[in-house]
Parts: C-alpha cells; structure tokens; sequence
C-alpha cells in the first residue's frame, strides 16, 4: 500500500495572517528553525512563504522592508494536497512545479505541510528539469 501525505507531513505548521510583517515571519523561521510558514487568514490558506520568498521578493528589492508584509512575498500560484493522497502525487506535483513544500489541507483547513526532506529527496540544480516527465513537457 502507498504511503499518504499524513504519514510524513508535519501537522500544525507555523501560520501567520497576511498582515504579518515579513521580518516578524523571517524572526519565526529563524528561531524555530522552519524554511516555510503557511499564511492563513481565519483558518483559510492563503499562500505559503519560505525563506526563499522572504530573500527575493522582500529583501531584494530594497528600500525600508519593515513595512512590508508577507502577503507580499506569497507566490502566485498556490498548490496543496489532500492528508490522504499518495506521497507519490506530492512528489510529482513538487517536481512539476519546483517546489519545496506543500501545504496539506483538509477540510479548507491547512493542517500539515509537507517537504521534500520529509520524503528524504533533496532538491539538487537543475531542480524540477530532471523529473520524470518534466523536461518530456517542456519540449
């Protein structure tokens, strides 16, 4: 039998409202030792933000970035998985859009979040181009 998301996320992630200054959240990340918090507004996902967001589109443009918030460093596109998908449908899904976390959500409720290091993957250069069947649909 597969293994299922709720098997290998960690449940209960940090969770910020979208009004939370970035540098707050950046605080979070490093004192907890966490690369991704979840944004939810009343319990609802919002986005999901990383270190890596927090460094290109917060600090990198500079200026005064107290005033910013992560809402803003939120990407676009947002992608989950459900706890009871297969492990297997994250990895694709993680690969074919480059990322390194997924929010879990259950209900409309985020209750998990799930990373390539908790599938014991890492993410080297040329991260999503080796897939199977990325570069076949870049073609």
């Amino acid at each position: 039998m597969a293994q299922r998301v709720r098997d290998v996320m960690t449940a209960n992630p940090w969770a910020v409202g979208p009004d939370t200054p970035a540098h707050q959240v950046a605080t979070i990340m490093r004192d907890e030792s966490v690369k991704a918090v979840v944004v939810t507004d009343d319990g609802r996902l919002r986005g999901l933000v990383t270190d890596r967001d927090l460094t290109v589109r917060i600090l990198a443009d500079g200026g005064d970035v107290s005033a910013r918030t992560v809402v803003e460093a939120c990407g676009a596109e947002l992608a989950s998985v459900a706890p009871e998908d297969d492990v297997d449908r994250a990895l694709t899904l993680m690969y074919a859009k480059e990322l390194r976390h997924l929010p879990v959500i259950d209900n409309g409720r985020t209750v998990g979040i799930i990373a390539l290091r908790d599938l014991g993957v890492e993410a080297g250069p040329g991260f999503g181009l080796d897939a199977p069947g990325v570069a076949d649909s870049m073609a």
